[in-house]
């Protein structure tokens, strides 16, 4: 397991010329096998912050850390999946889901011999040689997190990755991410619109302002694991709950 760590990252775009703080001076650490959630105002810089922990864009000012080394502006080191599922349509299921390890290298034989035994015991057994569009939206999901798993890194980035789908097959998927957090002990940063999402899934949640993004407040998810539905009712959760939803109604109103 690795320990990520943004110190002092800001973001400026050039908008007619002028330029535009998309993410304000943002320090965050998250520690090793950690579930830590980032909830927020549309438009407030939480993707911004996710593509320069892996290394897609260049922050204006400070650095990304894992494990106390530089890798700002560096790609490969962390494990990334989008809201997206970006299945290839043109492949099965299966090699789907070895592209991070075809990436790296790993020779198709070996990477498919790899990945089948992933593919049976996290529910997609029976669909290894299907396409993308024979498979529900929960499925593909699976199928996406299955990759970003086996590419193999210490530390997962998942950006919003249950927001397409409906709240029974999101609860279910949400039951599913923390099985393999658990079995996997991956560090993961996951950004969320959903309140409720947010809490069940973490350890911790960073609450971001309106753009320019920075973080306003970290809210420690102290609820017992392991979770379940009736974790939902607890009267902690409620309390979490109605926290952040006057958090994040005031940055609404801030903002208009």
């Amino acid at each position: 397991m690795s320990e990520l760590e943004i110190a002092g990252c800001s973001k400026y775009y050039k908008k007619n010329g002028v330029p535009m703080c998309a993410l304000a001076d943002t320090d965050l650490r998250v520690e090793n096998g950690r579930f830590v959630s980032i909830i927020g105002p549309s438009g407030c810089g939480k993707s911004t912050l996710f593509n320069i922990i892996a290394g897609l864009i260049k922050p204006s000012s400070g650095r990304i850390l894992l494990d106390g080394k530089d890798i700002t502006q560096e790609s490969g080191h962390v494990g990334y999946m989008l809201q997206k599922d970006l299945l290839l349509p043109w492949r099965s299921i299966l090699d789907n889901v070895i592209i991070g390890l075809e990436i790296r290298g790993i020779p198709m034989k070996e990477a498919r011999k790899r990945a089948l035994p992933m593919l049976k015991n996290y529910g997609l057994g029976g669909f290894e040689y299907d396409h993308p569009d024979a498979l529900s939206g929960g499925m593909r999901q699976r199928a996406g997190l299955i990759r970003t798993l086996l590419y193999d890194k210490d530390v997962i980035l998942l950006d919003e990755p249950f927001g397409a789908l409906d709240a029974q097959t999101r609860m279910q998927m949400q039951n599913w991410l923390l099985e393999i957090w658990k079995d996997f002990k991956k560090t993961i940063l996951f950004v969320t619109h959903d309140i409720d999402e947010a809490i069940y899934l973490s350890d911790e949640i960073h609450v971001f302002t309106h753009r320019p993004g920075k973080i306003k407040a970290t809210i420690e998810v102290d609820l017992p694991r392991p979770r379940s539905e009736k974790t939902l009712m607890n009267d902690r959760f409620l309390t979490l709950k109605k926290e952040l939803l006057l958090m994040l109604r005031e940055e609404r109103v801030s903002s208009d």
